[in-house]
């Protein structure tokens, strides 16, 4: 161990843009951003000596088409020369992790020391000019991307601040044309509390005007809604029709939620505007809010959160969870208030997102109780709103999917029976939280079998008529485990009703399952079947009333019969959307070809009744 020795990592400065250019940043564009970034931090850091003082930011374009060049300056706080070894030098060091003022203030932008290497990206020489309010000369610093730089003390005094420069290396040029950059600087710097202006030979341009007063206190938005909708639309080409201003308690994080114009896919990917220190993050921050606020496209700003190395996210910590709660509740909040204060507004919002605010009801018993009366369901009765479905001399009942919904709309319908079809996203889950948390509404779910509480018994001198054939039917659909039930419902028009137990159901879906595996699964599957097969009966309600039904029972005779019942069978089956497994497609297919052979029979004149 004596002769161990100690070395130093080599860092290839190159190699390291090459990174950063490829792996750390989204595009070399951003090195308008860094360049932003140092200029509005030396303005904060030099209010904090003189909370009076305005600060600005000058940006000029100089130079050929072929080799354009840069400046920026601002009238920040200045570098000295200790200043300039310690934060321009020393790569991944940061102004802000030192133990001094610059270190313990949060209204930096900058935490990682590293952003003006994105410069070399667009440049391989970067000039900077600096005098410092705390006194001393003024300095020259010049770095190129090989890791060397020089620094030299100018013999002349500069006024306080700083002036970088950068010269366009081969291929580069568009990041350093006029409407190039001034796009950037917009991007960028919409937000910054200073003025930025942009000039070059033939042009000047006054990047971010005054801001809006809402931006610092965004529950004055609601008297502004013009401005408010038209920096909607500057900042997401989007025509806005109407938003809701965000806040947290803190009052460090704020924003404006754009509700959009139009539906949107549950799993549209969610694209939000976030501005950390006025200065922008991401344009597609798709984790500031919750799940749920899907409807709506934020531009959010704040004080507080933790951007990522490439200040291009942040990161996924338990500030970042407390913010996205408390904007959700924002938005909570204010859809609540228009229930109370703005029905129609709230109506039209549900309209176009009905899908995002049945999930946030879900979420929240407080919001359901609020909204609810305006949340629209298909029905027996058409597609209504809840407050119009709601009788307090009636039951409203629903069924647990859109197959059960289907499979008894007719026959609800012609039974004056309100049924809710729960078949839709969140709908039963809506229903079924809004019959726990009020009892005194009649909600109750609907099964499929329960729909034949409204039917009515067949006669005592009618049972014994049809017995023979009821006997029959119950004999052809035991391979089926399904049993025969002769009634009158309405409406006439539907021949035959298929209901199952939850055994039944359960039953079909081994079988189904069954079916579509092999080997080991086939035979797990075969014996939890096996658990099934006694109890799982399901019920085919054939309906009196329907004239083929009465002349099935009344003048076919009984060898036609099985094949009739089991195509019965069969069509009540697709009629409820039931899947059908190999038996009952087979006998579909062989009813069918019987059909065809005794509709033949009869047309040559060579019988089919079979007497």
């Amino acid at each position: 161990m004596e002769n161990q020795q100690q070395f130093r990592f080599q860092v290839n400065l190159s190699g390291m843009i090459t990174i950063l250019s490829n792996h750390l940043y989204s595009s070399p564009k951003v090195y308008v951003r860094e360049l932003l970034q140092n200029a509005t931090d030396a303005i904060t850091a030099r209010k904090h000596l003189d909370p009076t003082y305005s600060g600005q930011v000058f940006v000029e374009l100089s130079g050929s088409k072929e080799q354009p060049t840069m400046m920026i300056e601002d009238n920040g706080i200045g570098l000295t020369e200790a200043d300039i070894h310690q934060f321009l030098a020393v790569i991944g060091h940061s102004s802000k992790i030192d133990s001094d003022f610059l270190s313990t203030e949060t209204s930096f932008i900058g935490r990682f020391g590293i952003g003006l290497l994105s410069c070399f990206m667009v440049s391989n020489e970067i000039v900077v000019l600096t005098q410092s309010i705390h006194g001393g000369p003024s300095m020259k610093w010049c770095g190129k991307p090989d890791g060397t730089y020089t620094i030299q003390q100018l013999d002349s005094q500069l006024a306080i601040g700083t002036k970088i420069f950068l010269r366009c290396k081969p291929d580069f040029e568009k990041y350093f044309a006029f409407e190039e950059v001034k796009s950037l600087l917009q991007y960028y710097g919409i937000l910054l509390p200073y003025p930025v202006s942009l000039r070059s030979q033939q042009q000047q341009a006054i990047i971010n005007a005054e801001r809006p007063l809402w931006i610092n206190q965004p529950e004055l938005a609601n008297s502004r809604k013009p401005e408010v909708l038209a920096f909607g639309q500057q900042m997401m080409a989007e025509n806005f029709k109407d938003f809701i201003p965000l806040t947290t308690q803190n009052g460090s994080t704020g924003g404006i939620a754009y509700i959009l114009p139009y539906s949107v896919n549950l799993n549209v990917k969610r694209s939000h505007k976030v501005f950390l220190k006025h200065m922008l993050v991401s344009d597609s921050a798709d984790n500031i809010l919750p799940d749920w606020a899907f409807f709506v496209k934020c531009v959010i700003w704040t004080d507080e959160l933790q951007p990522t190395a490439s200040r291009e996210n942040f990161y996924e910590d338990e500030k970042l969870q407390l913010v996205r709660g408390e904007l959700g509740e924002a938005i909570r909040h204010a859809l609540t208030q228009m229930s109370l204060y703005e029905p129609a507004r709230l109506q039209h919002i549900m309209e176009l997102h009905s899908l995002s605010i049945n999930a946030l009801a879900t979420e929240d018993p407080k919001f359901l109780a609020s909204i609810y009366q305006w949340l629209t369901f298909e029905s027996t009765y058409g597609n209504l709103a809840l407050q119009e479905l709601i009788k307090e001399d009636q039951t409203l009942y629903y069924t647990n999917t859109a197959d059960e919904y289907k499979q008894i709309a007719n026959v609800a319908q012609a039974q004056s029976l309100l049924v809710i079809n729960g078949g839709y996203v969140y709908h039963a889950e809506i229903l079924e939280k809004l019959r726990l948390q009020f009892p005194k509404l009649r909600i109750e779910r609907l099964e499929p079998e329960d729909i034949s509480l409204a039917f009515t018994n067949i006669s005592l001198d009618e049972r014994n008529k049809y017995y023979q054939v009821i006997r029959l039917a119950d004999n052809t659909l035991q391979r089926f485990r399904c049993q025969i039930q002769l009634q009158r419902f309405l409406p006439s028009e539907v021949p035959s009703l298929f209901t199952h137990t939850k055994d039944s159901s359960t039953l079909r879906q081994l079988e189904n399952a069954k079916e579509s595996n092999s080997g080991l699964m086939s035979s797990i599957l075969g014996n939890i079947e096996k658990k099934f097969q006694d109890s799982a009966y399901s019920t085919l309600y054939l309906n009196l009333n329907n004239p083929m039904i009465e002349q099935v029972f009344s003048k076919l005779n009984m060898n036609m019969l099985p094949t009739i019942f089991e195509v019965l069978y069969c069509n009540a089956l697709m009629m409820g959307h039931y899947p059908m497994n190999r038996q009952e497609i087979t006998a579909l297919n062989q009813g069918i070809m019987q059909f065809i052979s005794w509709g033949i029979s009869l047309e040559t004149g060579n019988g089919g009744n079979s007497n």
